[in-house]
């Protein structure tokens, strides 16, 4: 199994897709323990319009949401196909989640993140999210894997 994942493998394992698609590459994975999410935040990122004018900010919650997103793929990568075939992770709760810098676009969001504990469908996370090195954002959440309708 790879150690990354490009935009296109990652679509293969998410129902995202764009403008919602946040997780550009995955890398430095260690199978359905940790890795590293990229996240390009642009000028042209859908959210850039509309918060702020004039003073873009990636708002929080699409920071979680890439949290969530990035620990799917995770997860979804690590698993046997056969046991994640027509499955969706949703997100359960969010726990402990700071942001502590803006982000604004022309950056690269990078998100360490570590599954802590699984109980059977029921998986619990951890993850920091840096630009240049500078904690932008922590926060600790849970999901569950469903079967898809």
């Amino acid at each position: 199994m790879s150690d990354s994942l490009n935009k296109e493998q990652i679509k293969n394992l998410l129902p995202h897709r764009e403008p919602m698609l946040l997780v550009d590459e995955l890398i430095n994975i260690k199978k359905l323990f940790s890795a590293t999410a990229i996240v390009n935040v642009t000028k042209e990122s859908f959210f850039v319009q509309g918060h702020f004018p004039g003073s873009p900010v990636m708002p929080g919650v699409l920071i979680v949401e890439a949290f969530g997103q990035s620990a799917a793929a995770l997860t979804a990568h690590g698993l046997d196909k056969t046991t994640y075939e027509n499955k969706l992770v949703f997100l359960m709760s969010v726990e402990k989640a700071r942001f502590r810098n803006p982000v604004i676009p022309n950056c690269r969001l990078e998100l360490n993140i570590e599954a802590i504990r699984s109980h059977g469908k029921v998986w619990k996370y951890k993850g920091e999210a840096f630009v240049d090195g500078k904690k932008m954002a922590d926060a600790q959440w849970s999901a569950t894997i469903v079967d898809r309708k």
